[in-house]
């Protein structure tokens, strides 16, 4: 529990000391767009290195959570601006008012909740652990267990995971692709992540494997500062329809298969 109450902590601090300062209450006096004006920027925080949600394509940002986002700003007449950072960075962006919105592959956590508000939820994701192909160090998630050098992504519902629930500390990243080379040269004994951000990372390494049964299930939403309930209420909006239309499937056909319907 050590960790994630240190986290909750923090991000509880940075979050009153940007309430006490903006308070006049709107996007303006903390730093972003004014979300409600059409033709203005609208700014997403995201750190695009959890593929197939945002990842680095030549020289742009993309992903899934790109072209919802891209989705959202056509809706609203706005243009999308992508600021690229550490996923602990944009957690704190959106809480300080820095940018309008994080979408970054984000679990809804109790402890996240008490800091940012969040949209209705838009993808489902399972647990699971990539580990070294023959290694026969972990076969099972039920191996895990103090001792084990586990992999995770900093203050991921993952690093969670194996601090609160198995009881002992990760060893913390802040990009997957660090923790696929240490795991391929038998620095950890295994990674705890996403389920399409590890059939990614096998497939660009053949080395790897993900174990068949899966550790949990989260749900991913979007991120606003807290009380920017005006955005929140347009983007979920917009997110029902994309649901309800098939869009949110059918980018993530595109950026896990390359095709789109």
């Amino acid at each position: 529990m050590k960790f994630r109450r240190i986290v909750a902590g923090v991000l509880a601090a940075a979050a009153c000391g940007v309430m006490m300062a903006g308070c006049g209450g709107n996007t303006a006096d903390s730093g972003t767009t004014d979300s409600s004006a059409a033709g203005g920027k609208l700014i997403m925080a995201t750190e695009p290195g959890f593929a197939p949600y945002e990842y680095i394509d030549g020289s742009e940002v993309a992903g899934i959570d790109v072209d919802i986002a891209n989705a959202i700003a056509s809706e609203l007449g706005m243009e999308l601006e992508i600021q690229q950072m550490d996923f602990d960075g944009a957690l704190l962006a959106v809480q300080q008012g820095k940018v309008d919105f994080a979408a970054a592959g984000i679990s809804i956590t109790d402890e996240r909740k008490e800091v940012m508000d969040f949209s209705i939820e838009y993808a489902t994701s399972k647990q699971v652990v990539v580990v070294l192909k023959d290694a026969g160090i972990i076969n099972t998630p039920a191996d895990i267990k103090d001792g084990t050098k586990v992999a995770v992504q900093q203050s991921t519902v993952a690093d969670f995971y194996v601090t609160d629930d198995l009881g002992f500390e990760p060893l913390r990243y802040t990009k997957y692709i660090q923790a696929a080379e240490d795991l391929k040269n038998n620095k950890v004994d295994c990674i705890i992540m996403d389920e399409l951000p590890a059939k990614e990372m096998v497939k660009a390494n053949d080395t790897l494997t993900i174990l068949d049964e899966e550790v949990f299930t989260d749900k991913y939403a979007i991120a606003f500062r807290k009380g920017n309930t005006e955005l929140e209420d347009k983007v979920n909006k917009i997110l029902e329809k994309l649901i309800a239309d098939g869009k949110i499937d059918e980018f993530t056909l595109k950026h896990t298969t390359g095709d789109a319907e």
